[in-house]
């Protein structure tokens, strides 16, 4: 199977550590990380031709390869992580082993597509609006974004540093929860979920078909609490939560990217440099009218996230759209997840997407949210909803979905 997701420009496999807690294991990591040695492409020639090999390792590897897993190669990404489909107009598009006539997401798409056509046991990527997420959605994968800071970013190629994070994919939960061991710093064992959120208001915003994929695993998850709520989240302020992501991670693409970009004058695919040309118009007085908003919602996220407490939510609002889609839908698609992927970004809370089935023949995404630093709570929540006939479906707690 070729799955077009490894980079060209560099070789790389370093072995892990002989007696480490994941060895045996190999994985994969998005071409935005640095190795030592090695040129660091963040899915753009004229960045790898413009940038010097790097001096050292991103602190994530390491910890991984301490851990005994073995690094097989990097893998190809949205330009400068800055899209959510997948698709890289100098590199191609990586195959989406679950749908292949359809693309894989992005910007993590070639770590996805590694992790789904088993090249690799699991994938580091990064998640910034949903990278990590929507990916692990169209392919059917487990993926996790972290509580922002929580796992070391340093050597990794930036977006807009306030929402981005060190992700993974893996094929199972308990891969998963065993990759967060290695990179979380828990010294202590977690504490035990007690109430269970399932968002409704999120749940209108998603296809029928999708709608109709998650109710089991809603009435799943419900089975595993006395303690229960359907709520909405954000309500008629959702596409305001979605306008101030857009607004302070386009102002941080730009802090980071925009003179790079004005002296180089880089080849950028046509939606990239749109976005780009976006974010260089944003001034200062609505960078900080939305840095007021964001507050607001992570005070708004925290008093409803109080520690123990777990959302349930769709990850994204449609299965992956076809590779030859035209770019009207790619952008109405991305819009439509945004609204979703926008609340862990702003708030910076950890989110688990795990696979929940089909629709219209594709993979779909129902994901988890709790409080900040809940990542292993969440870890080891997915890993028991997920062992076969823990619980079985709650038929009328499916109904008031």
């Amino acid at each position: 199977m070729n799955l077009d997701a490894y980079t060209r420009h560099e070789r790389v496999h370093i072995v892990g550590i002989e007696d480490g807690p994941l060895r045996g294991t190999v994985f994969s990591a998005k071409d935005n990380f640095d190795v030592a040695g090695k040129r660091t492409g963040a899915g753009n020639p004229t960045w790898l031709q413009t940038h010097n090999k790097a001096t050292r390792s991103a602190p994530a590897l390491q910890l991984l390869i301490d851990a005994g897993a073995t690094l097989l190669g990097k893998t190809t990404m949205d330009e400068i992580a800055y899209g959510l489909t997948g698709r890289n107009a100098h590199y191609g598009t990586p195959l989406n082993p679950a749908a292949p006539e359809r693309v894989p997401g992005g910007s993590s798409s070639g770590s996805a597509s590694a992790v789904a056509g088993r090249a690799c046991d699991f994938a580091l990527g990064t998640d910034t609006g949903g990278s990590i997420r929507v990916p692990a959605s169209y392919c059917g994968l487990f993926g996790v974004r972290p509580t922002h800071g929580a796992v070391p970013i340093e050597g990794v190629v930036p977006l807009a540093p306030s929402f981005d994070t060190v992700g993974w994919f893996a094929r199972d939960a308990d891969l998963l929860e065993r990759v967060g061991r290695a990179l979380l710093d828990a010294k202590t064992p977690p504490p035990e979920p007690m109430r269970l959120l399932v968002a409704s208001d999120l749940m209108r915003l998603i296809d029928p078909a999708v709608h109709v994929a998650l109710l089991p695993w809603v009435g799943r998850a419900k089975s595993f609490f006395e303690d229960t709520a359907d709520i909405d989240v954000a309500g008629p302020e959702l596409s305001a939560w979605s306008d101030t992501f857009r607004m302070l991670s386009g102002a941080e693409a730009w802090a980071c990217h925009g003179e790079w970009i004005e002296q180089v004058e880089p080849r950028l695919a046509p939606d990239v440099a749109a976005r780009f040309k976006f974010a260089k118009s944003i001034d200062a007085a609505t960078v900080a009218a939305h840095q007021k908003q964001r507050a607001a919602i992570c005070a708004h996220m925290d008093a409803l996230l109080i520690p123990g407490t777990i959302l349930c939510m769709p990850t994204a609002a449609t299965p992956a759209p076809l590779r030859d889609a035209d770019e009207a839908t790619f952008d109405r698609v991305r819009q439509r997840t945004l609204m979703l992927t926008c609340i862990a970004g702003l708030a910076g809370l950890p989110q688990i997407s795990l696979p929940a089935g089909f629709a219209d023949d594709a993979p779909v995404g129902i994901s988890f949210l709790a409080a900040r630093g809940q990542d292993a709570m969440l870890l080891n929540f997915v890993k028991l909803l997920t062992i076969p006939h823990a619980a079985e479906p709650d038929d009328d707690a499916k109904s008031q979905v």
